[in-house]
């Protein structure tokens, strides 16, 4: 929608600073994000005339801008449950004018998973259960919405040595019964091995969850929030500032697990995203 006091000749002005956007089509630099204009993918965006009261939506929802030697991007989350097809940014000026980008994602199908789960009460909770899952929902929920205008730098590290014992988005069994598919990357290590935090930030919530176990969930600016599960011991606490590298936790088998593992994921716009588009590949 334009504000009709805004010259035409702004608007041009705009318009083609739109056209010099583009996605990236390819993302080799060491240790950033990699595009995937899948569900549970990641798009980018070079932005070559980014002004920093521009407020740029992905699907109606703030999304982070990063800068990266000396060029601005825009990082967006794809849900998983998004249809194949036109997705569109959207570019909210401070001088009233709101322009459009579409981005086309492409349609991925993701494999089933199997688990059998000894602990019953994981699967199928019991009514006293429930009242705490509720209430750890809200706090979830709060986590994952959570906002501050520190820009990320979304060059992450990996959060622990091991070897990847589940991938994300993998349509998920327990005893048999379909649950929500997995929102995350799975490491499996030995019960002890360090957990470290991905990047620069700071925890904006932990404790022992039903289903997670013990969790920290880090803020790393403007929507960017990772998240550590079934954690033997958590070393961190809410308002504590981190650097990248620093030991938070370890793995453990808390919560609803099989075995010991660092289960990691990744919140870009609210959105669960796959973690391997942002870590750097392995040697």
């Amino acid at each position: 929608m334009i504000n009709k006091h805004i010259t035409q000749s702004s608007i041009r002005v705009i318009r083609l600073a739109i056209i010099g956007l583009w996605l990236l089509s390819s993302w080799t630099a060491h240790a950033l994000p990699q595009q995937a204009l899948v569900p549970g993918g990641i798009a980018l965006l070079k932005l070559p005339d980014y002004k920093a009261d521009t407020v740029i939506e992905f699907n109606g929802k703030r999304v982070a801008v990063f800068n990266h030697q000396a060029t601005w991007y825009a990082l967006a989350g794809i849900p998983l449950s998004s249809s194949a097809g036109d997705h569109e940014f959207s570019f909210k000026y401070s001088n009233g004018v709101t322009l459009k980008h579409k981005i086309t994602v492409e349609p991925k199908k993701y494999e089933e998973q199997h688990l059998t789960i000894k602990n019953k009460r994981k699967v199928n909770p019991a009514p006293v259960d429930m009242e705490r899952i509720s209430s750890e929902r809200v706090r979830k929920s709060k986590a994952r919405k959570h906002w501050s205008d520190t820009m990320p730098r979304p060059e992450f590290i990996w959060p622990a040595e091991g070897e990847i014992s589940s991938i994300f988005g993998l349509r998920r069994f327990f005893n048999e019964q379909e649950r929500k598919p997995h929102n995350g990357l799975d490491i499996a290590a030995a019960e002890g091995t360090p957990v470290k935090v991905v990047a620069d930030g700071k925890v904006i919530e932990s404790g022992d969850f039903f289903f997670s176990g013990n969790m920290i969930y880090v803020d790393h600016g403007q929507g960017i929030i990772t998240l550590y599960a079934h954690l033997s011991r958590i070393d961190v606490k809410p308002g504590d500032s981190v650097k990248q590298g620093d030991i938070i936790g370890a793995v453990g088998k808390t919560g609803r697990v099989t075995g010991p593992h660092l289960h990691f994921a990744v919140y870009a716009n609210q959105t669960l995203v796959d973690p391997l588009f942002l870590l750097p590949a392995k040697q």
